[in-house]
């Protein structure tokens, strides 16, 4: 039975289960004209993604057809565009950097920077660092110089590089924070210990504060992370392609569905490409979680302009730019679990979560 014929064994996809019962018939027709697995099921997404958004305008029954066509058109796209850049492209490219004429003044920028934060830092912090990372030495002799345990002096090297990175980044935008929550949120954020995050509630902190929100994308992003989360700096378009990989990656991890997969990526992509579209930065972090059962937990702040009505923002069909409007509502029924908090000139973050279904491993 071909695809057109089986339109009958499918409703309208308004919800989980409409949309769900779609992919496979997508997915057959993105798979057989595009080799590449990784590229393909990123079109799949966007297919979904369209058809999601524009599942309250088409009529009852019309639905699948409607996907097929869309997959098609999808498929087309990226053919002309690769095509566009084939012709394009330079015959012949000199591969060679050139220098940039201010190179030695970004140079020296960075070298006061450091200097600058390395002053910050106490006569202990400074001296302990500099021996370890400059001149090599291990952290069991450096121990019995201080009268410390190999494992204390680690634990404080940790502090001090997370210490030196804020007191970096905030040299280097030649700026002094404007409250003083601001230096423990920033350490918090790039020692990476989530207990005190929480104590000076850095989240909301974030929200409130641009200069914090800006430095927090290279603190988080520096550091290393859990094999159980990752976080992802939403700016560009292909964020939003990385967001939804890092996502469907961990929730393979738990061993979602091939379904569940698919529906946690396409709700990821909708949260990244509103905060690219509406906000302009922003972040999205993604977790395993494991109370009160396993599941995925995402959650995206940006520090836009924020959202004056959010009922309304969550109705079907609403949108504040010509396009789908399929963002939140579309994300949230996607999820088990959907949340948002939003003030104007502040930004939004955006907690949904999707729980595995009992009964698998």
């Amino acid at each position: 039975m071909g695809a057109l014929d089986s339109v009958a064994a499918v409703g309208d996809a308004d919800d989980e289960t409409g949309i769900a019962a779609l992919i496979p018939t997508v997915r057959r027709i993105v798979y057989s004209r595009v080799t590449d697995q990784s590229m393909a099921e990123d079109l799949v997404q966007e297919t979904l993604a369209k058809v999601l958004g524009a599942a309250p305008r088409v009529e009852r029954g019309m639905l699948e057809p409607y996907a097929i066509v869309t997959a098609r058109n999808v498929v087309a796209s990226m053919w002309k565009e690769q095509d566009r850049h084939r012709r394009n492209r330079h015959r012949v490219a000199d591969m060679s950097t050139a220098e940039a004429p201010d190179e030695d003044l970004l140079k020296r920028e960075e070298g006061d920077a450091v200097s600058a934060a390395l002053a910050r830092l106490s006569e202990r912090e400074r001296q302990t660092l500099l021996a370890h990372e400059v001149s090599g030495q291990d952290t069991r002799s450096l121990g019995e110089d201080l009268g410390m345990s190999a494992g204390a002096v680690a634990a404080q090297l940790n502090r001090s590089r997370a210490r030196l990175r804020v007191e970096y980044l905030l040299a280097l935008q030649d700026a002094e924070p404007p409250t003083d929550s601001c230096r423990p949120v920033l350490f918090a954020l790039s020692v990476g210990d989530r207990r005190r995050q929480r104590e000076v509630n850095a989240a909301r902190h974030l929200l409130e504060c641009n200069l914090c929100a800006e430095l927090s994308l290279p603190l988080m992003g520096r550091r290393q992370r859990s094999e159980d989360e990752a976080h992802v700096p939403i700016r560009t378009d292909a964020d939003i392609v990385l967001a939804r990989r890092s996502a469907r990656e961990l929730a393979s991890r738990l061993e979602f569905s091939s379904t569940d997969q698919t529906l946690i990526a396409t709700a990821v992509s909708e949260i990244a490409r509103n905060i690219v579209r509406f906000a302009g930065n922003g972040e999205v972090s993604i977790e395993l979680v494991k109370e009160p059962r396993s599941g995925l937990r995402v959650v995206a702040r940006d520090t836009g302009p924020g959202i004056a009505d959010v009922p309304r923002a969550l109705e079907d069909g609403y949108s504040t730019y010509d396009g789908l409007g399929l963002g939140l509502p579309g994300a949230r029924r996607l999820m088990d679990e959907f949340s948002v908090v939003s003030e104007v000139q502040r930004g939004t973050t955006v907690t949904m979560t999707k729980w595995r279904s009992e009964g698998r491993p």
